[in-house]
């Protein structure tokens, strides 16, 4: 245990009108360069504007390291104790084990310096709101490369994903995983259930798949998948399953970011340089690039006429939370 005082005196940071008292801000979080845990509350400052609006009410589990990114990591669904009564929450029913969790809802810039100052550093939102968890209003759209995928191959899967979007008339507003990966985001209506949105979502990587039968898989079971393919991961469309959003920061020791990119810049960009040390400038350089995300609602009428014919033509649909989870 810390003693007092070894990682620096408590500081105070200024959010939204609010105060936040960051203790141990000395504390090492990303070794590869040395940031601190104020250097990433800093960060946060910094993309507050994207990360609220990536985060405003959406149940978000917290991805906590009280020992920083090279440290044990804690999975998180109810807000730690000791929260001030301006942090919100949702309440959650999980019916498989039949609990409730009162879940963070960050609702302000503030909500994010708190949850820093308990060690968060990566933030996973559900893919629906708290006004009806149960209804999505965002598709996720997951590009995650198996083990020997190269990077180039995602690059090309993305401007495949890129193309059948077009083709809908949909929206889709990519960004880097922070990891091997890409996600795209579109916004729809939230007019279905998890488990609806989550066979759409089949059915859209399935037709991705028939494009490029060479790069892409959906196989059900990871050990199903060619190791150097690319998995269309519809399964982080099912309840509670959740991936990092835009602007948060990973654990890992170079403090990579999950960051907004332009479809222009998926064939140049390179994951590894968008970290806590480079994306606050490229933010103030050319702002949040989902500021209009909310903007460009999609029907997803056609991916459902698009399972249902899968299905006619034998198709089968995965049973329901029988997926392996793998976040790229």
């Amino acid at each position: 245990m810390a003693r007092r005082g070894e990682f620096g005196e408590p500081v105070e940071l200024q959010a939204g009108g609010r105060t936040v008292r960051l203790t141990s801000p000395g504390r090492v979080y990303f070794p590869a360069r040395g940031e601190t845990k104020l250097d990433l509350a800093r960060y946060y400052l910094a993309v507050s504007d994207g990360i609220v609006r990536a985060l405003r009410e959406r149940p978000c589990m917290l991805h906590r390291f009280p020992d920083g990114a090279a440290g044990r990591k804690v999975h998180q669904k109810r807000l730690p104790r000791g929260a001030p009564e301006w942090v919100e929450t949702v309440r959650l029913h999980f019916p498989r084990y039949g609990l409730h969790a009162d879940e963070l809802c960050v609702t302000e810039p503030a909500a994010v310096l708190w949850a820093v100052q308990m060690s968060t550093v990566e933030f996973h939102p559900w893919n629906s709101r708290r006004a009806d968890p149960e209804s999505p209003d965002e598709w996720r759209i997951d590009i995650d490369p198996m083990p020997r995928a190269p990077f180039g191959r995602v690059r090309r899967v993305a401007g495949v994903v890129r193309e059948v979007l077009d083709e809908l008339g949909a929206v889709g507003w990519p960004k880097t995983s922070g990891g091997a990966g890409i996600h795209v985001y579109v916004r729809i209506r939230p007019d279905h259930g998890h488990g609806e949105v989550r066979r759409a979502a089949l059915a859209f990587a399935r037709e991705v798949e028939r494009r490029a039968p060479g790069d892409v898989t959906t196989a059900w079971w990871r050990r199903d998948r060619d190791p150097a393919a690319v998995f269309i991961d519809y399964n982080q469309n099912a309840r509670d399953h959740t991936i990092a959003s835009a602007y948060s920061v990973r654990g890992n020791p170079e403090g990579t970011v999950s960051t907004p990119i332009t479809w222009d810049e998926v064939d140049g960009v390179e994951p590894g340089d968008l970290t806590i040390a480079t994306v606050p400038a490229r933010f103030a350089r050319l702002g949040d690039l989902h500021a209009g995300i909310d903007d460009a609602l999609f029907d997803i009428a056609p991916l459902r006429e698009w399972a249902d014919r899968d299905a006619r033509e034998g198709a089968a649909d995965p049973a329901p939370g029988e997926a392996d989870r793998g976040d790229a």
